[in-house]
């Protein structure tokens, strides 16, 4: 399908209703307080991609307290803030985070960037966190496109076959420009957002009890049928990106000075297991996770060496 959907005669409708009920439902979080700071909701965007919003309500003071401000981040080092990043996962986006800070203090004074086009020029930045910025930050009229708003789009302007179909992108990106009330960009999307958090969810959504059902041309209509995954890189039947966070779990506690041996880890990690037929197997994918970290930034390696256990490793500072 390449045409926009008829919307027009229900769109007044939907925007309405679903205004008025983000007033008076709408879920109450830090970053969305009257008085929260342009920092505080950077903040939170870059926590929230892939984190659930349970987790960032808890970590976000804490971690703003460590760091105050975006001169205060931009400050740091690489082991200091993916310390103070426990808990949230995915560390490469604690790093990428400092140094999105270091450049708007270096190259906007400080100020996070009223522009989408310097927005995403921003270490770390792309399209999604530039666009949410603009909406959330400064109320301007542009779409912010996540899986929730994409796939209440969808389902609210088009009839959907099962729980899995959607509008292909381009067409959403169409669609919520042209949904968009003007003026209304931060409320719309956080309530866009909510909807599909609460009832038009991927899988079981709840049509029954949705405030757009009498809206939505897809509401009691779709079969039940899941996404496909995509695989990802595994060892052990264990992400890659799961091991990685246990090795910066483990280098977490290692004093800034101080230094943790590989050959040490990997018994910590693998057990007795160590020790089976496949062990050089298990160095040889170890030292690649390794090397990711390294390269990533957010693991120094002290010295190179042809087995894996002879290396030295802390969290990176640089």
């Amino acid at each position: 399908m390449t045409r926009l959907p008829p919307i027009r005669s229900q769109l007044p409708r939907v925007q309405e209703c679903l205004l008025t009920w983000y007033a008076r439902h709408a879920r109450r979080f830090l970053w969305r307080r009257a008085d929260a700071s342009p920092y505080t909701k950077l903040l939170s965007e870059v926590m929230l991609q892939q984190t659930q919003t349970a987790r960032v309500e808890l970590k976000l003071p804490v971690f703003q307290q460590r760091f105050p401000d975006l001169k205060t981040l931009a400050a740091a080092d690489n082991a200091e803030v993916i310390r103070a990043w426990q808990g949230m996962g995915y560390n490469n986006r604690a790093i990428r985070l400092r140094d999105c800070a270091l450049a708007i203090v270096r190259r906007h004074k400080g100020r996070i960037p009223n522009d989408y086009d310097q927005l995403v020029m921003l270490p770390g930045v792309g399209p999604y966190t530039a666009s949410a910025i603009m909406a959330f930050v400064y109320n301007s009229d542009i779409p912010v496109i996540d899986i929730n708003v994409s796939r209440v789009l969808s389902r609210l302007f088009q009839r959907q076959s099962s729980t899995a179909d959607a509008l292909p992108a381009a067409l959403v990106q169409r669609l919520a420009a042209r949904a968009l009330p003007r003026g209304r960009s931060s409320d719309w999307h956080q309530a866009l957002m909510d909807i599909g958090a609460q009832y038009c969810l991927s899988f079981a959504p709840r049509c029954a009890d949705c405030p757009l059902r009498d809206m939505c041309r897809s509401a009691d209509r779709m079969t039940a049928r899941r996404p496909e995954r995509r695989r990802e890189p595994s060892h052990r039947g264990t992400p890659n990106r799961i091991w990685r966070g246990r090795v910066v779990e483990q280098l977490r506690s290692v004093e800034a000075d101080d230094w943790l041996a590989a050959e040490t880890l990997l018994r910590r990690l693998m057990g007795p297991s160590l020790f089976e037929a496949d062990g050089q197997d298990e160095r040889t994918w170890f030292r690649a996770l390794l090397q990711g970290l390294e390269k990533d930034a957010i693991i120094t390696i002290a010295k190179d060496a042809p087995r894996a256990e002879d290396l030295l490793l802390r969290l990176a500072r640089d």
